[in-house]
C-alpha cells in the first residue's frame, strides 16, 4: 500500500515549494517596481486591513491587556492595527534594503554612532542587540555602514527557493548569517572567540530558557547574550529603531549595558537578562504599536 503521507509531503516539496516561491517572486517583483516609501505604504495598508481579522489578533489583544494594564480598549485597537501596519511595512521594505542602504541619509536619522565605533575599535569581541521593533533589520545595516560586520542568527525557510531569494535581499546587511538551531550557537561562539561581533534579537520566547520578568509577567528568555557578555567580557550595545514614516527611521545606539559580575554565574546571567528585558519593556511602553505583538512571547 502506498504511503500517502509520504507522497503528499514529496508533492508539497516538489510542487508546493515552487508555487510558494513563485508567489514570493511576484511579491518581490511588484514591490521593486515601487519606491521604498510606496512599497512600505502598500505593505502597511495590506496587513492593516487583513491582520485585525486574523485569529492571532485575539491573542495580541489579550497580551496587550496583560502587559499594559489600564490601556483603554480603543487604544488597544489602535495598537493592534499599528502592529500589523508595521509588520506589513517591514515585509515590503525588506526587498528595498539595498536602496535604503544606498540612500541611507534619506531614510535614517542616526545618533549614538560613537558607541558602535568604540565597539569596533576596542580590540575585544562585542554584542549588538535589539528586539523586533519598527524595521529591526536597520541594526545590521547601521553596523555594516560603520565597518562593524556582525554574525547574526536567522531562521532559514524550509523552502530552499525562498531561502535563496531572502538571502539575496539580505545581502546589503553584510555580515555572516548562521541558521537558527545548533549551528547558531556554534557560529556565535566562534565569532566571539575570535574577537568578532554578533548581532542578537533578544525579545522572542525560547522554550527551554529560564523565566525572566518582561512587561510584568514571567517570560521564557534566551540567555545567549548574557552568556557571551559575561564569559568573554564582551560589551553589549543596545540599538533602538523607531519608525518615523514610510521607510523612514530614527536609529539610536545606546552605551553598553553594565552587568553585575558576582560569584554566582547563574544568578548573574538571570540578572543581566532581567536588565535587558527591562530596557526592551521600556521601549514597548514608549511605542507599543511598533513592537511585534504577533509573536507568542508568554507561555499562556
Amino acid at each position: 500500500m502506498a504511503d500517502h503521507g509520504r507522497l503528499r509531503r514529496r508533492f508539497d516539496r516538489v510542487l508546493g515549494y515552487r508555487l510558494q516561491a513563485a508567489l514570493v517572486w511576484l511579491f518581490i517583483r511588484a514591490m521593486r517596481l515601487l519606491s521604498p516609501e510606496r512599497a512600505s505604504d502598500m505593505g502597511g495598508a495590506l496587513l492593516r486591513r487583513l491582520g485585525p481579522r486574523l485569529s492571532r489578533s485575539r491573542r495580541m489583544r489579550r497580551d496587550i491587556e496583560r502587559a499594559l494594564p489600564g490601556m483603554e480598549p480603543a487604544r488597544i485597537d489602535a495598537v493592534i492595527i499599528q502592529a500589523w501596519d508595521n509588520l506589513g511595512r517591514t515585509f515590503a521594505e525588506y526587498v528595498h534594503l539595498d536602496r535604503i542602504a544606498a540612500h541611507f541619509d534619506r531614510h535614517v536619522e542616526l545618533s549614538g554612532a560613537e558607541h558602535l565605533v568604540a565597539l569596533r575599535d576596542d580590540g575585544r569581541p562585542g554584542i549588538v542587540f535589539t528586539g523586533h521593533f519598527a524595521n529591526w533589520e536597520l541594526c545590521a545595516m547601521v553596523a555594516a555602514r560603520l565597518g562593524l560586520p556582525l554574525t547574526y542568527v536567522f531562521r532559514k525557510p524550509n523552502n530552499p527557493h525562498v531561502a535563496e531569494m531572502l538571502a539575496r535581499a539580505r545581502a546589503p546587511l553584510g555580515g555572516t548569517m548562521v541558521p537558527k538551531g545548533r549551528e547558531a550557537a556554534r557560529g556565535l561562539m566562534a565569532a566571539v572567540r575570535t574577537g568578532g561581533h554578533v548581532g542578537l534579537l533578544v525579545d522572542q520566547k525560547l522554550n527551554e530558557g529560564p523565566l525572566v520578568p518582561f512587561l510584568g509577567r514571567q517570560a521564557r528568555t534566551g540567555t545567549v547574550l548574557a552568556d557571551l557578555a559575561l564569559r568573554y567580557d564582551a560589551p553589549a550595545v543596545p540599538i533602538r529603531v523607531v519608525r518615523t514614516g514610510a521607510a523612514r527611521f530614527r536609529v539610536t545606539v545606546l552605551p553598553p549595558l553594565e552587568f553585575r559580575r558576582g560569584e554566582d554565574g547563574k544568578a548573574d546571567i538571570l540578572s543581566a537578562m532581567a536588565q535587558v528585558n527591562a530596557l526592551l519593556a521600556d521601549w514597548v511602553r514608549d511605542e507599543p504599536g511598533q513592537w511585534m505583538w504577533q509573536h507568542r512571547r508568554w507561555p499562556d
